[in-house]
């Protein structure tokens, strides 16, 4: 009786002891730096703790991993694990990695658009993710929104295009309804060319309805645009920066997209607008501009008529020190 009540004991400490040792794997801090994206793949049990082992989240020793599968069955009544790119945080313990395993939501990356990009420098943006999948040959112009996306990794990237054509068309929709009654312009798309020429004109928010009101005016009046950005895209279709200044011979280039030879709207837009452009345009400035010189820090100095114009090309050649000389688009033609 005495031997059995020793071995009796003896199994008891030892199965206290290993479960002491469990518990305490089970909580103790991991061995993962700083918090980090893991991808967990389908396959199974095994499957996870491989990943998580190679990522480093999960010491590489039998223990670890008797314990982990240990504790995933008596906790299983908390919810199935989940196959995704998820997100563990730095010394995650096992309790943790189970508790992100089950409950974590799924890492969305971001990939951001900026306003006044063309559909080439777009389609850069968008083939060169490394989180995405597949490859976009060709893109409408203008037909993307610019902002912040957000897309689980191996999101195919033709999917993702056609949710950034659809958030354009409900952009370019709700403007739509909204703009002025007075406006001259009469569809959605001459919207979104217009808009595109505003927001490759100036990058400040204050200027573009003042901007938006001069082409409106001089569309009106039957005058050219005469806007250098056409004059670019025309001469570089938006595939590769132009990389000098502008020439009288570039202002003659027969192209549609040359608004100092063509009159009217471009065909296409030259850009993907911002919502901001596209307000400018439904929402512009008042006022009877006609004119505008670039002034050199960003900004522009606005005219009614040609003379006044011509005077602000005289002061800011004045201010710039330049004797005379001027970018060849800074005197505007009558018309």
């Amino acid at each position: 009786m005495r031997v059995a009540a020793w071995a009796l004991g003896g199994m008891m400490l030892v199965a206290g002891t290993t479960a002491g040792i469990g518990w305490w794997r089970y909580t103790m801090p991991g061995p993962l730096l700083e918090s980090r994206a893991i991808v967990i793949p389908h396959g199974g049990y095994a499957s996870t703790v491989a990943a998580l082992q190679q990522a480093d989240a999960l010491q590489s020793t039998q223990l670890d991993r008797a314990v982990f599968l240990a504790a995933l069955r008596l906790t299983r009544h908390d919810g199935q694990i989940h196959a995704a790119e998820l997100a563990f945080p730095a010394h995650a313990s096992i309790r943790t990695l189970l508790d992100v395993l089950r409950h974590g939501k799924p890492v969305l990356h971001p990939l951001t658009i900026p306003e006044g990009l063309t559909a080439s420098q777009i389609l850069t943006i968008v083939n060169a993710a490394p989180f995405l999948t597949g490859h976009v040959e060709a893109l409408e112009e203008g037909t993307v929104l610019p902002e912040t996306y957000r897309s689980l990794r191996e999101t195919d990237r033709t999917a993702l295009i056609a949710r950034m054509q659809e958030a354009m068309q409900r952009e370019v929709e709700r403007v739509w309804q909204g703009r002025d009654t007075a406006l001259i312009l009469t569809t959605p798309q001459q919207l979104v060319i217009l808009a595109s020429v505003v927001e490759k004109e100036t990058g400040i928010a204050s200027e573009r309805p003042r901007i938006a009101r001069v082409f409106l005016n001089r569309l009106a009046r039957g005058m050219k645009l005469q806007s250098d950005p056409t004059t670019i895209y025309a001469l570089t279709k938006g595939v590769t920066p132009l990389g000098r200044p502008l020439t009288h011979a570039d202002l003659a280039v027969a192209s549609p997209y040359n608004t100092y030879v063509s009159a009217g709207l471009p065909p296409t837009p030259i850009c993907a607008p911002g919502t901001a452009a596209l307000e400018a345009v439904t929402h512009p400035a008042t006022g009877d501009d006609l004119y505008f010189v670039a002034s050199g820090n960003g900004e522009h100095r606005f005219a009614v008529s040609l003379d006044d114009h011509n005077r602000n090309v005289r002061a800011l050649r004045a201010i710039r020190g330049t004797n005379g000389e001027s970018h060849p688009t800074d005197q505007k033609p009558a018309q």
